[in-house]
């Protein structure tokens, strides 16, 4: 048959088991030290972030879907995943069908894209810098990370520069986690009920989220857009512990010193980088969760 009308692009059997294996190849690379870390009982406080706060299981993300648009080839070697819903398959092949989209998955997806969106037009804030971690272990009485690294202040000067500095963190998921004693002083109080509402690009954590976004619309955000949110999500990881009060130079980070005027500025223009990195990869979610929502709809031209 025809490539179907909802297909923007064909790849061969060849070329889609090509791109299977070099995307499990390259997963591995990071999940599997990970599980040998557990196997271990040892905790990594940077790079275990990802799959611990996240929850996202290694295989799920080892595993290689073509996303929304994409045509595959017939092969007798098919993952068992393209053989049922949400995907179509014929004689000739196979294709994630938005017929197959639930109304629950499709509503998250919609949310999803608000979020995004609204993140994207919404002015950027530099005057965080990183402060959330520092917010999250005023007092000592909840360090999570106690067990791997140690601070590299005392805590009492932890304290004093939580209390100097003003906190003005956008973000739900990391302001929940804040010492309840610095909560108040926060200029903004994100909610989970009004999160869209005060996440904007500047925010490391609202860019380390892109990962999250893009795993809650798998299979139909595709494998490579979801890598590429992974890998970024990484980098915004690394600087987010280098600002906080943890002192990591046994794994190798160097701190960003940001109870210093120096160390703010150097913060900045980390944030300045990340921030501009995630805006054109936010767009390609937004872009893509748009042609989604408009197939599922029965608007997406032939």
């Amino acid at each position: 048959m025809d490539t179907p009308a909802t297909a923007s692009s064909q790849l061969s059997s060849s070329e889609w088991q090509e791109r299977r294996a070099s995307h499990h190849a390259r997963v591995i690379e990071w999940t599997q030290p990970m599980r040998d870390r557990r196997a271990r009982g040892e905790s990594h406080p940077v790079l275990d972030f990802l799959h611990t706060y996240y929850s996202f299981s290694f295989r799920k993300l080892e595993d290689w879907h073509p996303g929304f648009g994409v045509f595959l080839e017939s092969d007798p070697d098919f993952p068992r995943a393209f053989k049922r819903p949400p995907y179509q398959r014929d004689a000739d092949g196979t294709q994630l069908d938005p017929t197959h989209l639930p109304a629950k998955k499709r509503d998250l997806i919609g949310w999803i894209h608000m979020l995004l969106s609204n993140t994207q037009q919404r002015p950027a804030n530099f005057a965080c810098h990183g402060m959330h971690e520092w917010a999250m272990v005023y007092s000592g009485a909840e360090i999570r990370h106690r067990e791997t690294v140690p601070l590299r202040l005392p805590q009492e000067e932890i304290d004093a520069i939580v209390d100097a500095h003003p906190l003005c963190c956008t973000h739900y998921d990391a302001f929940r986690f804040f010492a309840p004693a610095t909560q108040p002083r926060n200029r903004f109080l994100p909610d989970l009920s009004d999160r869209e509402d005060h996440e904007q690009p500047a925010c490391i954590h609202a860019n380390m989220d892109l990962y999250k976004w893009a795993f809650k619309s798998m299979p139909w955000i595709g494998s490579d857009l979801l890598w590429e949110c992974f890998q970024f999500a990484t980098r915004c990881r690394k600087i987010d512990m280098r600002a906080s009060p943890y002192d990591l130079s046994s794994l190798g980070y160097e701190p960003i010193r940001i109870e210093t005027e120096e160390g703010r500025r150097d913060y900045e223009r980390e944030q300045l980088i990340l921030m501009n990195e995630g805006k054109l990869i936010r767009q390609k979610v937004i872009a893509t969760l748009e042609n989604i929502l408009a197939a599922s709809r029965g608007t997406i031209s032939p």
